[in-house]
């Protein structure tokens, strides 16, 4: 066991735990942080999805002691405006069907727009094929991120108020 520290959603946080513990287990079982969903358990269905320094990985296959002095972001602090943009874009289309996979696939689209502002259907496709929807609702998964990509505007503005 190491004690460790994180920066979770811009908090410090302290965890004691062997450092190859699965980041996903110390978010929902140290941290009760449960927005995260456990998938697949070996990086391939995307459920587990947070930002790592900025960038979408599935925390099931992340060690624990690889996020320590890089900022973690989950779906509970998700507070950007690709944030607002997504959640809202979501929302508007009706994209969850059962719902089990969108806090993952929420993160790989914002990680999506913080880097590509305006994405085409190939950028969609490549950002998300590390998310897998078992419902199939990738038509309006798409939808959705087209619509946030619109709200957020060519310069990335803030989302128009609806």
């Amino acid at each position: 066991m190491k004690t460790m520290l994180l920066d979770i959603n811009g908090r410090a946080v302290k965890v004691i735990t062997e450092p190859d513990t699965p980041l996903l287990w110390v978010l929902r079982s140290e941290l009760g942080m449960v927005g995260t969903k456990y998938g697949c358990g070996k990086g391939l269905c995307g459920a587990c999805m947070v930002h790592v320094n900025g960038h979408a990985v599935p925390s099931c296959s992340v060690p624990v002691s690889a996020a320590v002095g890089q900022p973690v972001t989950t779906i509970e602090g998700l507070n950007s405006r690709e944030g607002a943009a997504v959640q809202a874009a979501w929302q508007a289309l009706d994209v969850p069907q059962c719902g089990y996979c969108q806090s993952g696939q929420v993160m790989s689209a914002c990680a999506l727009l913080a880097k590509r502002p305006q994405p085409g259907d190939a950028d969609i496709d490549e950002a998300m094929s590390g998310n897998v929807c078992r419902c199939g609702t990738y038509p309006r998964i798409r939808a959705a991120i087209h619509l946030a990509a619109r709200q957020l505007g060519p310069t990335g503005a803030e989302p128009e108020a609806q």
